[in-house]
């Protein structure tokens, strides 16, 4: 008979700064994700490579990884300075690149990559090409339905990852310039200045206005919290939550309430464990409604449907708490069960937007906010920042720890200790001292248990002791110095132990599913060239990023489709005809629908800007 192997799941968590990490890593992450001081999708989240060590040899202390986002596309002259990059992470131990541009493939770099979502990772055919040309993980478009996810599964083993948690690009990670369309600011290159949440009037091609000034690009944030299991028997590995711009009680509250669900869905699976070691404990009950989110919904994930956008508002409206019932000259009273205090953020819903304020006072269901302008009876309220939850999740301590086993040994000779991690690591310290016969045996064993019980400020928390020969007497004293010295040796075991690692090689023989790319398959480097000829492809069109103009181009493509959002799909005998197109100010695109693959491209059509 055999024994099915281990699965390892892997809740991965954002980690904008060392704080955010120990944040993390203290509420059960499994892994981190974390920017370095350049090359990362995220310039706003930048750390030092001495930084990122000292985050690498905390988490490794609980068998957490840290992979590192270089995630963005590579121009000729940085070619080398990223290479340098690169090999300094890996030297102080980071266990993989999570990457966009095919160059660092070329570099033979000794450690896991994970191809980004930036790749724009949709199909099996391109993840089985991305596991058959070197790469450990293939890290999914947000986009994809759990049908997609499973084509994926079924043609591949190679690691999964995909979100389940937090904001979504509207256009498949990576193929979109909407950015770059407005500004010289691009996704690819970390700055995005996310023009998707702006307000578009949606026209004809005569310029009838169908919809005026509404955000019809935004979408609402992911939250998969329900589908966990699913997923895990769909064969996804690893589970991804987005924030890396994120605070710290953001991550607290997120990490620990998705380390809750995980753990009841392998409790249910007993084939399958957390990937990293110790159990965590955190003195608040997290809930996910308290902090930043636009409505979390399940986006495309069983299948394409209407409903995921948010056309009022592009900001995180909150938790409603009722409606408003009176106003007053300097307050409000609210009709709602919910109990509301001092400092709590409100949003009030009106025809054209929502008006937010914050409390000063509260008395009952009558509040005094700083703002009152145009809040009017009847609109719906909604709490966006509960000031009490706030403060209780940053007041809180979060404290991980990993579960040890004592045996003492008291002889005449002297003492020995030893001390067992969950994971088979052992400590043993002696003392070689002469033990007088103990006067009270029951004493002595109250006393030693008692010593070898406590942890300290420690990583580990005794689970259990053992006492042999009670019979010899050991000062409380002596005792606590061996247990402090065996934690500390346990300690630097852990810190000493490798984690395990899948460094693959790219052989060169996978054949790449197209033969020509076009502008939107970012390749703007030699490396990147030379990679993807190895691998079968004929003709390689410039990246678009390195454009003087995105004039004519596509600068998005989206699962998500305006057509289909407000009721006017064209596969369901849509109403409105001809061309549409998306306005704002300048900037004008023609959207074109797939309506085969169900797809939504946008065209720039904007009158390029006059030069001075």
């Amino acid at each position: 008979m055999t024994t099915a192997k281990k699965r390892y799941i892997e809740l991965l968590c954002p980690a904008r700064d060392y704080r955010a990490a120990i944040a993390a890593i203290e509420c059960g992450a499994d892994a981190l994700y974390i920017g370095a001081e350049s090359f990362g999708a995220r310039r706003g989240a930048t750390n030092t490579t001495e930084d990122i060590a000292r985050v690498v040899d905390y988490a490794h202390l609980f068998g957490v990884r840290v992979y590192v986002t270089l995630n963005t596309i590579l121009y000729e002259n940085e070619l080398k300075r990223a290479e340098e990059l690169a090999r300094r992470l890996i030297e102080i131990g980071v266990d993989a690149l999570i990457v966009q541009d095919m160059a660092y493939r070329q570099m033979d770099l000794p450690v896991e990559l994970h191809a980004s979502t930036q790749v724009c990772n949709m199909t099996p055919e391109g993840a089985k090409f991305l596991e058959d040309s070197g790469f450990t993980r293939v890290i999914l478009e947000r986009a994809l339905s759990l049908e997609e996810i499973k084509s994926i599964r079924k043609a591949t083993t190679v690691d999964l990852e995909c979100f389940i948690h937090g904001a979504i690009c509207v256009g498949h990670s990576g193929r979109c310039y909407l950015s770059r369309s407005q500004s010289p600011r691009s996704g690819n290159r970390g700055e995005c200045s996310q023009p998707c949440r702006l307000t578009y009037d949606l026209v004809t091609e005569s310029g009838n206005v169908i919809i005026k000034g509404k955000h019809l690009l935004s979408v609402k944030d992911f939250d998969l919290s329900e589908r966990i299991g699913e997923l895990i028997d769909a064969g996804v590995m690893s589970f991804k939550i987005e924030g890396r711009l994120k605070d710290d009680n953001y991550v607290k509250n997120i990490v620990a309430y998705y380390r809750k669900k995980i753990d009841e869905a392998l409790a249910t699976r007993p084939h399958c464990a957390p990937l990293s070691s110790g159990h965590s404990e955190v003195e608040f009950t997290p809930d996910p409604k308290k902090s930043f989110t636009r409505d979390g919904g399940e986006y495309m994930y069983l299948g394409k449907r209407r409903g995921v956008a948010s056309f009022d508002t592009p900001k995180a409206v909150g938790e409603y708490i009722g409606s408003v019932a009176m106003v007053g000259k300097r307050d409000i009273r609210i009709v709602s069960r919910t109990p509301l205090s001092a400092g709590d953020g409100l949003c009030f819903i009106a025809k054209d937007g929502i008006i937010g304020t914050n409390i000063n006072r509260v008395e009952g269901n009558t509040i005094e906010p700083n703002r009152i302008d145009g809040i009017k009876p009847g609109m719906e309220v909604y709490r966006n920042y509960d000031h009490r939850f706030s403060q209780s999740v940053e007041r809180s301590r979060s404290r991980r720890t990993i579960g040890v086993e004592c045996t003492l040994r008291l002889e005449e000779s002297g003492i020995v200790a030893t001390f067992t991690d969950e994971d088979g690591n052992s400590a043993t310290v002696e003392r070689n001292v002469a033990l007088d016969r103990a006067n009270n045996s029951a004493k002595m064993r109250a006393v030693a248990e008692e010593q070898m019980a406590k942890s300290g400020d420690s990583i580990f928390r005794v689970k259990a002791v053992e006492i042999v020969g009670e019979e010899f007497f050991a000062t409380a004293k002596l005792l606590a110095e061996i247990r402090r010295e065996a934690l500390a040796e346990l300690a630097s075991i852990r810190a000493d132990v490798a984690l395990p690692h899948d460094i693959r090689t790219d052989n060169g023989t996978a054949q790449y599913p197209l033969k020509r790319l076009t502008p939107q398959h970012n390749v703007v480097n030699s490396l990147a060239r030379q990679f993807y000829y190895n691998h079968g492809v004929e003709h390689i069109v410039e990246g678009l990023d390195s454009w003087a103009s995105t004039h004519g181009e596509r600068v998005m493509e989206s699962s998500y489709c305006i057509r289909r959002e407000i009721g006017e799909c064209l596969k369901q005998g849509s109403r409105l005809k001809g061309p549409l197109y998306l306005e704002h100010g300048r900037h004008r695109y023609r959207l074109d629908f797939d309506c085969a693959k169900c797809v939504m491209s946008l065209i720039d059509c904007s009158q390029p800007a006059k030069q001075k």
